[in-house]
């Protein structure tokens, strides 16, 4: 069976858990601005670094707070749940990179906040609200806005199916496995860790295997490195594990539309982007849309 998750965790209020989530959310939108300090490094091998950090964060974490490292005997289901949901979103989301156009894949890729919402109807006592929908579809609407804006509108074409049908594969994978999160409640978050280090080194035999090599050039690439995987590779994985299985998961859906709008925003205010009316629309249906979304818990 399971170890039974820490007293700390079992004790968190749901608003409490679900503003722990959104910290990842929060996280999540640093990774453009970060990823491009990091030079050449191409992406299962920046994938491979950066979840080898995040595992070793969280084991040391968990030693620290006298969890110990027995707590990754777990069942096997729980590693196919947590190990094909952190690399497999890799995997096909670099896959459709290469596959087809980035705006198209990256907006095929982002419909796993909707799914979130949707999948969430099918958890004993999350029941699901015409207002959750809505404000769903209002986030999507301004992602549609931010991305299409950004690459000139969007262009579906058939000799890109291979890649829109991996960028598909990443959304549900990715809503699957943190909607699932929820019937895996009693496990500790800290096996998260051993999670992150799995996916370290099946990316990193995608590295041997589908790229060159080209490592961090000088400190301030390894720093990039080191930052990207204590924060929104590390921290960010542990936060979102515990909004999963405590928080409210139809709202961490919603919200999660923010992370493309709060991206661009820090690229904005560095220097990389610039201010346009897509921006503020795109910020203007995703707030929104998360305000609609609490209707039913502010009623």
């Amino acid at each position: 069976m399971p170890s039974s998750a820490s007293t700390p965790a079992r004790s968190l209020s749901r608003r409490t858990a679900t503003l722990i989530g959104f910290s990842a959310i929060l996280l999540w939108s640093t990774l453009a601005l970060t990823t491009s300090s990091t030079g050449a490094v191409p992406p299962f091998l920046l994938t491979a670094l950066t979840f080898a950090i995040g595992g070793a964060v969280g084991l040391v974490t968990a030693v620290a707070r006298g969890v110990g490292l027995g707590v990754l005997r777990q069942p096997w289901p729980v590693w196919l749940h947590g190990v094909g949901g952190l690399f497999g979103y890799h995997f096909f989301y670099f896959s459709a990179l290469k596959l087809a156009p980035p705006a198209e894949a990256g907006l095929i890729a982002y419909l796993w906040p909707l799914l979130i919402v949707l999948m969430s109807a099918f958890l004993p006592g999350e029941g699901l609200r015409p207002a959750h929908i809505i404000g769903a579809l209002m986030g999507l609407a301004g992602t549609v806005v931010l991305l299409g804006a950004r690459a000139g509108g969007f262009g579906f074409a058939p000799e890109y199916v291979p890649g829109y049908l991996a960028a598909a594969l990443c959304a549900v994978i990715w809503s699957v496995y943190s909607v699932a999160s929820r019937r895996f409640a009693s496990v500790p978050t800290e096996v998260v860790a051993g999670f992150c280090l799995a996916t370290a080194a099946l990316s990193a035999l995608c590295h041997v295997l589908f790229e060159p090599s080209v490592w961090p050039a000088g400190a301030g690439e390894w720093l990039a490195v080191a930052a990207l995987g204590i924060g929104p590779v590390g921290i960010a994985f542990y936060t979102w594990d515990i909004g999963m299985k405590r928080g409210d998961i139809r709202l961490l859906g919603v919200m999660s539309y923010a992370a493309p709008v709060l991206s661009t925003l820090l690229l904005v205010l560095a220097g990389f982007a610039a201010l346009s009316w897509s921006l503020g629309l795109a910020c203007a249906l995703i707030v929104g849309g998360a305000a609609v979304a609490t209707l039913p818990a502010r009623r």
